[in-house]
């Protein structure tokens, strides 16, 4: 077979001024060029830079192997410079991506200690931001990190020294006036312009589909002099990331020129991506039919027929009309039991009065997810509740366990979700770990889960309220950073709207006194169960916890009445030792007393519990607030007849469940 060998071009010049030029190309990298290369890097037989592979939580670095000179000799400003590059990105799921691609501009090729996830790869949570740095970049990001400002979760942004970009915008391009919007993770090859002028100090950045050529208005300008950003020797390549969804993160050909234009690069000699799908089957089925129907036997006939109607009975599913619009979020159920092994009991990872939930692996992408098996009788609400499962789907924060999809068959609901290796957090606090958390995680914990649940309340298109905050429904991934998951309570409404009047649902010590009363589950009432949760995470008890055969004692209650003797830090879980931050922790106790007040007006907003934790704001004198015992018992001994209680799961399990849901979900107040 005859490959087309790629154009490299690597010429050193020196032009009337003194100013060296540097130039390269690769149309395609079949000849197997000289890059630097780490992370989960490689090159492909079929002629490609693959930046990341299926690997979760991966980074991967390809630099020009050589430095370049980026200094203006005669005057010390940055020279003229600019590149251009074909990339696609492709995920396992349409509309799930993992991180995107930077290109960068760097005083090192290796990147080193940088992380992957929300940070692609460049840097970590010390270095984000140091002026230090001397790091340009332009990103193309496809999920929406707001500890880092972006604009949403397909955009093109101008970096430097930090991922939170001096511009953004929107993915999209110039045509006839107006910007026509592309997907970055749509999988489909596209190309991107980085073009700085050194004597305008402007930086110009160009996105478009790849056969419709360089569009005449860029998509981003800026005004800004990288004379203090880049160094006289400095290394020009790409970095990526992936975070807990598989994607790839393909560079197909890629010229770079200082003082200068860079080379076009030839389309047609690019390499191919490969074909969305798989080819395996169709060839089996080209093979493999003909011998079917050659075979006359009626016998063999007759048993083909018969395990064929069998096993479409044991895969029946539930598939109506209005569920074709959520076909990116519908598993086949087929899939997911072959990914559970048949749901067999090894698999099971807990259960409740929810459900029961399985470990699985689905077949062809390896994807690991936790499967949950929710029984249902009744079809009211059914529409409107899949309705938000599949929107509360394209929920994306780092800090909240994605769920990817459902399936319905017969009597069962199945919500599939990310699968987090570490398990629900509570194993790590209750009955004598066998792994005990330090401070720092804890804070740490604390702080994302707050971070998740403002994206909830007010960062998102809807207002999410969870209505089951707590320790088991916090879930730890492979780095020990919490994301809140269990959605299966969930409810969304417009900002600015009043929420609907639901049956009352959560857990026993976790509901907020109105609630009970009300039935409306609130932003508020999430506030009063997070306070719950941060009593939990600093103390290491329940919030109620039985006392003799038939007294409880109130964990609030004890906290409180720590605080009135001035002796706070005893209410703090004996497991930490004397290895923690005192003022963390008393900041801590004192605004889960905050957020436990009877009076919804009383306790802060997420937004404010995060500046608080963050601290950015000082906590107020709670003296000065009028706290009292009867305001924080207020609701806690009320008549709960009709709230279900929820029991946490055997502590070994990785995923706990809460309580009943059938009747509550689907048959009122939707």
């Amino acid at each position: 077979m005859f490959f087309k060998v790629v154009t490299v071009v690597f010429v050193l010049a020196t032009t009337v001024a003194g100013e060296d030029s540097v130039s390269f190309s690769y149309n395609g990298f079949r000849s197997s060029p000289h890059l630097y290369l780490d992370g989960g890097a490689e090159l492909t037989s079929g002629g490609m830079l693959k930046l990341t592979n299926y690997t979760r939580q991966q980074k991967g670095h390809a630099f020009f192997p050589s430095p370049i000179d980026f200094k203006n000799t005669s005057n010390g400003s940055a020279s003229s410079f600019s590149t251009s590059f074909v990339f696609a990105i492709s995920s396992e799921y349409p509309n799930l991506s993992g991180h995107g691609i930077v290109f960068v501009v760097s005083p090192t090729k290796g990147l080193p200690n940088s992380l992957p996830s929300q940070y692609l790869g460049l840097f970590d949570n010390i270095n984000n931001g140091n002026t230090s740095n001397h790091v340009f970049g332009v990103e193309l990001d496809t999920i929406q990190n707001t500890e880092f400002g972006d604009i949403n979760d397909n955009h093109v942004g101008i970096d430097v020294n930090e991922l939170k970009s001096v511009k953004s915008a929107p993915a999209g391009y110039y045509s006839v006036g107006e910007v026509k919007n592309l997907s970055l993770i749509s999988g489909y090859p596209m190309q991107l312009w980085v073009e700085y002028d050194g004597l305008k100090k402007q930086i110009d950045v160009t996105l478009a589909p790849i056969n419709i050529g360089k569009p005449e208005r860029p998509l981003l300008s800026l005004s800004k002099d990288l004379s203090p950003i880049l160094n006289n020797g400095m290394y020009v390549g790409f970095s990526s990331s992936t975070g807990s969804i598989r994607s790839y993160h393909y560079i197909l050909g890629w010229s770079f020129k200082v003082n200068g234009q860079a080379q076009q690069l030839a389309i047609s000699e690019l390499p191919t991506l490969p074909r969305r799908g798989s080819k395996k089957q169709s060839k089996v089925l080209i093979i493999v039919l003909p011998i079917i129907i050659s075979l006359s036997l009626v016998i063999v006939g007759v048993t083909v027929a018969v395990v064929h109607v069998m096993k479409r009975k044991k895969f029946t599913e539930l598939l109506e009309d209005w569920e074709q619009d959520y076909g990116p979020h519908r598993f086949k159920y087929k899939d997911l039991s072959l990914a559970t092994k048949g749901f067999r009991e090894k698999e099971l990872l807990g259960s409740g009065g929810f459900g029961r939930v399985y470990k699985g692996v689905m077949p062809i992408s390896k994807l690991e997810v936790a499967v949950k098996k929710v029984s249902h009788e009744s079809r009211q609400g059914m529409r409107e509740f899949v309705a938000e499962i599949v929107s509360i789907g394209r929920l994306r924060h780092r800090n909240l366990v994605p769920l990817l999809g459902y399936c319905r068959r017969k009597g069962e609901l199945l919500l599939v979700y990310d699968y987090m290796p570490n398990g629900s957090l509570d194993k790590y606090l209750y009955n004598k770990p066998r792994v005990t958390l330090n401070w720092s995680q804890r804070f740490r914990i604390t702080k994302g889960v707050a971070s998740g649940l403002l994206y909830l309340h007010e960062e998102w298109e809807q207002v999410v309220v969870h209505r089951d905050i707590k320790a088991s429904n916090v879930l730890l991934d492979a780095q020990l950073n919490g994301r809140l998951g269990d959605f299966g309570l969930s409810r969304l409404y417009e900002h600015g709207s009043d929420p609907h009047t639901t049956h009352v649902v959560g857990t026993l010590g976790y509901l907020a006194p109105e609630h009970t009363r009300t039935g409306k589950a609130t932003t508020n009432s999430d506030v009063f169960a997070f306070g719950a949760f941060m009593l939990e995470v600093v103390c290491g008890r329940r919030p109620i916890e039985q006392v003799g055969c038939s007294g409880s004692e109130i964990l609030v209650d004890w906290v409180y009445n720590c605080w009135k003797r001035g002796e706070i830090l005893e209410a703090r879980d004996p497991n930490l030792g004397t290895n923690y931050k005192a003022e963390e922790v008393e900041l801590v106790l004192k605004l889960a007393l905050l957020c436990s007040h009877s009076d919804p007006s009383a306790r802060p907003s997420m937004r404010q519990v995060v500046q608080y934790l963050e601290k950015d704001v000082p906590l107020p004198d709670l003296s000065l607030l009028s706290l009292s015992s009867t305001g924080l018992r207020f609701g806690l001994h009320e008549d709960f007849q009709d709230c279900p209680m929820s029991y946490p799961s055997s502590m070994d399990r990785p995923i706990s469940r809460t309580s009943s849901v059938a009747e509550s979900l689907l048959s009122g107040g939707r």
